[in-house]
């Protein structure tokens, strides 16, 4: 366990969380996605993963909610041991140009805590004031009418989208210091990893970003 309070320790547990979230949001992406077939998609997909016993979605939900807070906990933790002055190594070293999304790691990901907490209390707890809680034909939830209405205006709308940009944002740079510090990039590699991870980044935000809007300017409709 020492090991894990050492610098590359905490890099190490940071890649393999971040990892482990950025396959979750993949899956999720593909998921909700299926709000482009209309309310029979997205609702379909929604009683497929309701129909799961109740044990397997708590345990998947403990699981991801653990790995979330471990990431946030060592993300300070690397954050206020850079800013003391300590060294902070990656298991091989690569040569790296400063940039917004890299100076601004710990602020993204502040960012992304708050959002995440606002879209549990949204779309899983439905909590928040003004949402459309009916049944379909079927008497099952109509979750379709739920999102729909949630991003018929351009405050709901904008809100997801501009937390998209900021995943975007985490993403740009996360995904290159997380093969870093597997020791996976070189400066021969580098670019490619680099490049790689914008174009992850960029179809994250597009395809999360791409469903708000879409409702909004009525591509999408029941």
């Amino acid at each position: 366990m020492e090991f894990l309070n050492t610098s590359i320790g905490r890099k190490i547990v940071m890649a393999v969380t971040g990892l482990a979230m950025v396959l979750f949001a993949i899956v999720h992406l593909l998921g909700n996605s299926s709000i482009f077939v209309g309310p029979s998609g997205i609702n379909a997909y929604a009683e497929h993963l309701h129909s799961m016993p109740l044990v397997v979605i708590m345990a998947f939900r403990a699981v991801l909610l653990a790995l979330f807070v471990v990431h946030v906990i060592y993300g300070i933790q690397l954050t206020m041991e850079n800013r003391s002055g300590r060294p902070s190594e990656y298991a091989v070293k690569a040569t790296r140009k400063t940039t917004f999304a890299s100076e601004n790691m710990i602020w993204t990901g502040l960012l992304l805590l708050a959002f995440i907490v606002y879209h549990i209390l949204h779309f899983t707890m439905r909590v928040t004031p003004g949402l459309t809680l009916v049944n379909d034909a079927s008497g099952h939830f109509d979750v379709f009418a739920m999102v729909a209405s949630s991003f018929s205006g351009f405050s709901g709308a904008g809100l997801y989208a501009a937390a998209m940009a900021v995943l975007f944002l985490h993403l740009y740079h996360g995904i290159q210091s997380l093969f870093q510090t597997f020791g996976l990039a070189n400066d021969n590699t580098l670019p490619t990893i680099t490049t790689a991870g914008r174009i992850v980044a960029l179809v994250l935000f597009l395809g999360f970003a791409s469903i708000p809007l879409s409702i909004l300017l009525g591509i999408i409709k029941g």
